[in-house]
């Protein structure tokens, strides 16, 4: 598992919006965050990326609402959208005017 996420951080891919403009993007970190997170270091990919909980709370509420069918599954998609943008957003603006 360790040499499986090693070889995974050799084929990270850059910011595309970093390299050309010197500016970090709102997905900045996702796939480091998940590195960390396979790791087992929690709180570090939190920290890298607090968008990846809700990320991951928002497909797995998919996919459970895809297999069994929710009476509400469409708000609660939509609830756990509309908070995964305003922390992505939050943590991005964060990330900008605290460094």
């Amino acid at each position: 598992m360790v040499l499986f996420i090693k070889n995974l951080e050799d084929y990270m891919l850059p910011c595309v919006n970093k390299t050309l403009f010197g500016y970090e993007c709102m997905g900045c970190g996702l796939q480091r965050s998940a590195a960390l997170l396979l790791r087992g270091q929690v709180v570090e990919s939190f920290l890298m990326y607090p968008g990846l909980y809700t990320l991951m709370a928002l497909f797995g509420f998919i996919a459970l609402n895809t297999v069994k069918n929710f009476k509400n599954g469409t708000k609660i998609i939509a609830i756990l959208a509309i908070l995964n943008v305003v922390v992505i957003i939050i943590s991005y603006l964060l990330k900008l005017y605290l460094k």
